[in-house]
């Protein structure tokens, strides 16, 4: 197992090709995937695509998407990302997450994405990072603010099937290096 970060309760490791039930079981849930697509992702996508992608990204960036392990339990419980740029580079990169449902409310989004961010400044040689959600998403929003994101902006996309909420928008967040060093020189 390659362990990318530790937190207090959870292990952020590099995906292998073992995970592709996993991946497909925590997208194939209604719950999680109601501010995402709306639908399950299907398993050829995960084991063609998806897994794939990451596996790739890893090989290109420091920067990537892990998935994320209960340390008390060992469990899969989703993954955390520090998304890099499409040619592998970490100036700006996306922080994202998705969690099983059966774990939301425990702190874990929050705890991996704090973890995320100080590894991305810290170690990474990362200036900013930025998340997007859609704008009706209030649990999602919480995270990153909870991480130190500050909202940017809303903005609207046009879709051909838009999910509930569509209409709200957007909203995108962000951290700059300047910002987080200056957060942690005041405390």
């Amino acid at each position: 197992m390659r362990v990318f970060l530790e937190t207090e309760r959870l292990v952020l490791r590099r995906f292998t090709e073992a995970d592709v039930d996993a991946l497909v079981l925590l997208d194939s849930d209604p719950e999680v995937m109601r501010f995402l697509t709306g639908e399950s992702t299907p398993r050829a996508e995960i084991e063609h695509e998806v897994l794939p992608g990451i596996l790739r990204d890893y090989g290109r960036s420091p920067a990537g998407r892990w998935a994320a392990v209960e340390r008390s339990t060992g469990d899969f419980v989703g993954w955390l990302a520090l998304q890099p740029a499409a040619d592998g580079g970490v100036a700006e990169v996306e922080l994202g997450y998705r969690l099983k449902a059966s774990v939301w409310g425990r702190g874990y989004a929050t705890e991996g994405a704090r973890a995320l961010v100080r590894k991305g400044f810290a170690e990474l040689g990362v200036e900013r990072v930025w998340a997007q959600t859609m704008a009706v998403n209030t649990a999602s929003r919480r995270v990153l603010e909870k991480a130190g994101l500050t909202y940017v902006r809303t903005f609207h996309l046009r879709f051909d099937d838009p999910l509930p909420g569509t209409e709200h928008g957007e909203v995108e967040y962000e951290l700059r290096r300047s910002d987080w060093e200056r957060s942690r020189s005041a405390r």
